[in-house]
Formats: C-alpha cells, sequence, structure tokens
C-alpha cells in the first residue's frame, strides 16, 4: 500500500549559514552621530542631548550611551565636560585627530623605521613645495628658531632631537595642508623614538642637518617651490640612507630606546 502524503519524509535540503556578527548597540549609536556630525547637522560647540534625553530617544541603556559617548570622545568628535553646565560638546575632527589615529596605527603595528623613512620621503618634499607657496612670516621665524636650535652642538641629544621635531613641524606647517601636517606630526614623533640613540648622532650629522635645513629654509623664504622640493628630497633620502646603515648595525628597533 503506497504512504500517503502526511506520512512520507519531508524533502529537507541542506543549508549552509554563516557565522554573523551583531554589532554592539553602542558601535550602532556611536556610528550614528558620528555621521550626524560630519554632515555637519551638529556644528563644532553644539552640545549632545544629556545622557537621560539619549537614553529616552534611543532606548538604549545608560551604559550604552556612555560608551557611544566614550567612542566618540577617543576619535575627537566631542568632548565631555563634567558638572552641572557639563555634557558631551561636538567638535570637529582637526589635524590632532589624525596625527593620534596615525600614530595609533605606527604604535600598534610596530612598524620599523625603514617603513616610516620611506613614508617621509614620499610626503615631505611636498610639504616643501607647498610651504615655499603658501608660508607666512611666522612660518619663517618658527623655522629659523628651530635651526638656530640644532645648529648649537652643546644641546643634549634629547633637545636636538625635539628641535628637528621642530622643525620639520614648522615646515608641514608652513605648507598649510591640514592633511600634510598631521600625518608629518605622527611621523615625526615615531622617528624621533626610534632615533633616541647616539648611535644616530653625532656632531658631524648635527652641522649636516644644520646645513641641509638651512638650504631648504633659504628655498622657502624665497618662495621657490622646486628648489624646496629638491633639497628637501635630497636631505630626507640621505638621512634615510644613514639611518638605515645604523640600524643594520644596532638593530634598533620602533619604540626602544
Amino acid at each position: 500500500m503506497p504512504e500517503s502524503p502526511s506520512s512520507s519524509a519531508v524533502a529537507r535540503h541542506p543549508v549552509q549559514l554563516q557565522p554573523m556578527q551583531v554589532p554592539k548597540a553602542s558601535d550602532v549609536l556611536a556610528n550614528d552621530l558620528r555621521e550626524r556630525i560630519l554632515r555637519n547637522e551638529f556644528p563644532s560647540g553644539t552640545a549632545l542631548p544629556p545622557e537621560r534625553e539619549l537614553v529616552t530617544q534611543t532606548r538604549m541603556s545608560r551604559t550604552t550611551v556612555r560608551e557611544a559617548l566614550r567612542i566618540l570622545e577617543v576619535q575627537g568628535l566631542v568632548t565631555i565636560k563634567t558638572g552641572r553646565s557639563g555634557g558631551a560638546f561636538v567638535q570637529q575632527p582637526g589635524g590632532d585627530a589624525l596625527a593620534t589615529s596615525v600614530s595609533l596605527l605606527i604604535r600598534g603595528q610596530q612598524l620599523r623605521l625603514t617603513a616610516l623613512l620611506e613614508t617621509r620621503e614620499a610626503i615631505e618634499p611636498a610639504c616643501a613645495s607647498l610651504a615655499a607657496k603658501y608660508r607666512t612670516d611666522d612660518d619663517l621665524a618658527a623655522l629659523d628658531a628651530a635651526n638656530t636650535a640644532i645648529g648649537d652642538l652643546d644641546l643634549s641629544l634629547e633637545s636636538f632631537l625635539q628641535a628637528n621635531v621642530d622643525w620639520h613641524l614648522a615646515v608641514a606647517t608652513a605648507s598649510h595642508n591640514e592633511l600634510l601636517t598631521g600625518f608629518m606630526s605622527a611621523l615625526s614623533h615615531a622617528i624621533y623614538t626610534s632615533t633616541e640613540n647616539k648611535a644616530f648622532v653625532d656632531d658631524d650629522v648635527r652641522r649636516t642637518t644644520y646645513k641641509a635645513h638651512k638650504t631648504i629654509t633659504d628655498a622657502i623664504k624665497a618662495g621657490d617651490s622646486a628648489a624646496a622640493m629638491r633639497r628637501m628630497t635630497k636631505h630626507v633620502h640621505g638621512y634615510a640612507e644613514a639611518v638605515v646603515q645604523v640600524e643594520e648595525r644596532t638593530k634598533i628597533d620602533l619604540g626602544e630606546s
């Protein structure tokens, strides 16, 4: 006797599902607020609704709301003030936010010094070229002050390296390009950390650095973009070659003193 339809086995096709990543509620809220801030729905200085109101509007827990605000604070999109007139206030991301993000990438990935120097070779000549076009009197004063310090052979290693960072940042600042300034800020401080060792710096290096900086500064003062780019290219390439030779001998890695 044939089986009735009701008693026959139901054919099932094998189904394979992939694991699903469900975002945290705090990430969802932070993403929504971030997009609104970047679309300028909340101009810089605007106070976001109080925690209690955000909890009511989003139907999320107070803990979730606080975590979302902390995410935005770390990203430099809000500043959180305490007290009676406190709260979360919107701020537009600036060069500092970019520099912080790049610095975290450099340290987190433990990038080697050679990678940092290659990146600087790609970026800094453009900074010098733009600086020759857009520099102000204040920019030129900053370049001169930093290089004067570099020329002092009695300066401590730490002070020399800081003056070197100051000069390179002054070139980037004189470009009046926020992206380049942010990248150079992160790169310069990372290179400072990597070369804070006497093996990298002696009196000859200081003299050579001072002279190279002066020729680049002179081109920037003269408004000669081509010369500024050419001289900066020669300077950073020569420095990179010298540092790599020392690094190969000493095996100094990023973050080690």
